[in-house]
């Protein structure tokens, strides 16, 4: 029987090993500001961050633009220390990534290009500016598997040579924290993940 990785477990013996005086560089991938508040708040200890948002996803560029305004938002409600790079809104990358998987359900193959895309970007990014370690929000999701985020992540950090931090976010009341951070500051939380095919399963549900 395989043991299962508990992500949470080995970030937290990372972050132990930090001088916190001289705290590492981390490029964290950011999905949205509710995703990312509590992660930043946490983060932010042992880490100087950096947030990329980086969602060539997202069902339109207005959509993607309130999400961006909203993640400057938190990040300047968190820390004046946390810097933000925004990488411009295609979302040919998104199509011509998930081509072939559009009538998958959510939670299967589409989404795990979704997040190869995402990640790649990161990593890519990670190694040209030479960041300590790059990781993630998207872990922080009840609705996101945790174990096939960080095989993506660990894979793409062999293939770029840089480090990725694992991470299982939700763990320790991660998710419900990131709740009551979005109520604090009044954050747009959405209600399905961000893509067009989200949105129909969503509405369909309704």
């Amino acid at each position: 029987m395989v043991m299962k990785v508990n992500y949470q477990k080995e970030m937290e013996k990372i972050i132990q090993k930090i001088d916190c005086t001289d705290r590492p560089s981390l490029l964290l991938h950011s999905c949205c500001a509710p995703c990312s508040s509590y992660v930043l708040e946490y983060m932010q200890n042992y880490f100087k961050i950096t947030v990329l948002f980086y969602n060539p996803n997202m069902i339109d560029l207005e959509e993607f633009e309130k999400r961006y305004q909203e993640q400057i938002k938190i990040n300047k409600s968190i820390s004046s220390e946390i810097d933000l790079v925004k990488i411009d809104y295609t979302s040919d990358e998104f199509f011509k990534k998930i081509k072939g998987l559009e009538d998958h359900k959510e939670g299967g193959p589409r989404c795990d290009a979704c997040f190869e895309l995402r990640l790649e970007e990161a990593a890519s990014y990670a190694k040209e500016y030479d960041f300590d370690y790059y990781t993630t929000t998207l872990s922080i999701s009840p609705l996101k598997n945790s174990e096939r985020l960080n095989t993506i992540g660990q894979r793409l950090a062999l293939q770029y040579n840089v480090k990725y931090l694992t991470s299982d976010f939700k763990k320790k009341n991660g998710y419900k924290r990131s709740v009551e951070l979005s109520k604090e500051n009044e954050l747009y939380r959405q209600d399905y993940c961000g893509c067009i095919y989200s949105k129909i399963e969503r509405d369909n549900q309704i």
